[in-house]
């Protein structure tokens, strides 16, 4: 399985998802493969902090296209599959969507998001593999913790109504814990497994189990 963490606009927390659900995927006995697609090494950087202080389990990264090409067409291969990366990158982005059996797509609660959700989707539905048409979920991310803010209400509710991908039914906060853990290395679960962004990433995890 090959679950690709993308999104056209910046700043919508790919690299922080996509380790989040690598280190997650880790702990099973199954393990992870990770793919860095994007030019600013993001997960490749949080992952030589997390091996450069010793957590177990390691989290190795690939940027590799080819490796990751060669792997999709390799029916022995069972390890789970996380690739994170950017639109800087299109070529790579455009390969790794083909690729893909499931498009993970993590949007902010602005209009603007949702604008440039609409056009991410356009570019999956132009680079998808026809014989293998990837599952496309979509959830808000970075979330509002006020009660009184509006922006996250209406933004999942356009996201319920874009064509061709599938809203899931939970969020992510804007929350601390999230950069304080991914500096140091570690996915939320382990730096505070009884924390709200803790659940909150189990949550998404399980339901793309």
């Amino acid at each position: 399985m090959i679950t690709v963490v993308g999104n056209l606009k910046g700043g919508t927390g790919k690299s922080t998802v996509a380790f989040n659900l690598a280190v997650w995927l880790a702990h099973d006995k199954a393990g992870v493969k990770a793919f860095d697609l994007d030019p600013q090494c993001t997960l490749v950087d949080v992952c030589d902090v997390r091996t450069e202080d010793g957590y177990e389990p390691n989290v190795a990264v690939s940027t590799d296209l080819d490796e990751l090409e060669t792997l999709a067409n390799d029916n022995s291969f069972r390890t789970p599959i996380i690739v994170d990366m950017s639109a800087t990158n299109m070529p790579a982005m455009e390969k790794a969507l083909f690729l893909a059996d499931r498009v993970l797509v993590p949007v902010q609660p602005s209009q603007a998001d949702i604008w440039s959700t609409q056009r991410f989707l356009q570019i999956v539905n132009n680079c998808i593999n026809e014989n293998k048409k990837p599952e496309i979920l979509g959830f808000i991310n970075r979330a509002d913790t006020h009660i009184g803010v509006r922006e996250t209400h209406e933004a999942e509710q356009a996201l319920q109504m874009l064509p061709g991908i599938k809203a899931m039914d939970t969020r992510l906060y804007q929350r601390t814990a999230y950069r304080r853990s991914f500096s140091e290395g570690l996915g939320v679960f382990e730096l505070d497994p009884n924390g709200k962004a803790s659940k909150e990433m189990k949550i998404l995890a399980t339901l793309l189990d």
